[in-house]
């Protein structure tokens, strides 16, 4: 359907993981010209501040185990506030590819005559990796990265494909696993995962206050205990995460039998 004339547009851009210095430029500067700004919770008030005065600012929830806006609300808001002729910046955190609903929210305004633009955000799992020297990818260790969430339907973990997921030349990347991180954990070992497989947990990855506990793969649910995170967690599991506890003895790791308390903060 061709766009009206009429019609404003409507950029759904990434935040990246919280700081406003690991926004993209044009992700920057596309708040800072925002008529109507729908944000995620787990966008910082620093960059929302970012929008003119006289912007518009509707928080639309999303985050995980918490109240947010239906997905079909946020549709129709949007496509109403583009039909007022505004530029309307759809605002999520990390990159709005990766579980970000995107897909969905390009169709819906495109199958209605609305201009859709994507501007790309630096995801959680490279801001860990970044701030805490861990790469995703090395020669001799590790060829992949998978990117997954933990989604559960009656307590029980769904639509993984544990086959992909436990393999030890893979970087697994867990978005939104905290909640399931035992089940996890679990099912990888009894995929044939080896115990011995370094783990890390990362909270609010990107951001000054950011967190890491390191840990043994079976030893990972207690260590997320001990932590005990109150931001977004993210999961990295494989060989490269090793490098999580660099400068320490590998004695400085607790067996499988106990539960670990290495934490470290950016």
């Amino acid at each position: 359907m061709p766009s009206d004339l009429s019609t404003g547009r409507v950029l759904l851009v990434g935040a990246g993981p919280g700081p406003a210095d690991l926004m993209t430029i044009r992700a920057m500067r596309a708040v800072q010209g925002a008529q109507a700004l729908l944000y995620d919770a787990l966008v910082c008030d620093e960059v929302v501040a970012l929008a003119p005065p006289g912007c518009v600012r509707i928080q639309t929830g999303k985050r995980a185990g918490r109240a947010s806006m239906a997905q079909e609300t946020i549709h129709r808001l949007m496509l109403r506030l583009a039909r007022r002729g505004l530029t309307v910046v759809r605002l999520k955190g990390g990159d709005p590819s990766i579980f970000g609903r995107v897909g969905e929210e390009v169709d819906y305004l495109r199958d209605r005559g609305v201009e859709t633009e994507v501007v790309p955000g630096v995801t959680a799992a490279c801001a860990a990796a970044a701030q805490f020297d861990i790469p995703l990818t090395h020669r001799g260790v590790a060829r992949r990265v998978l990117f997954a969430t933990a989604r559960t339907e009656g307590g029980r973990l769904v639509d993984l494909d544990w086959t992909s997921l436990a393999d030890g030349q893979t970087t697994l990347a867990l978005y939104m696993g905290r909640s399931a991180v035992g089940q996890l954990t679990r099912q990888l070992l009894a995929e044939g995962l080896a115990e011995d497989t370094p783990a890390a947990a990362i909270e609010n990855a990107g951001a000054p206050s950011a967190r890491l506990v390191a840990a043994r793969l079976p030893d990972l649910a207690a260590a997320l205990e001990t932590m005990a995170p109150s931001g977004p967690v993210l999961i990295l599991i494989g060989e490269a995460a090793a490098r999580a506890a660099a400068g320490l003895d590998a004695s400085d790791l607790a067996p499988p039998t106990a539960a670990p308390a290495l934490i470290r903060k950016a």
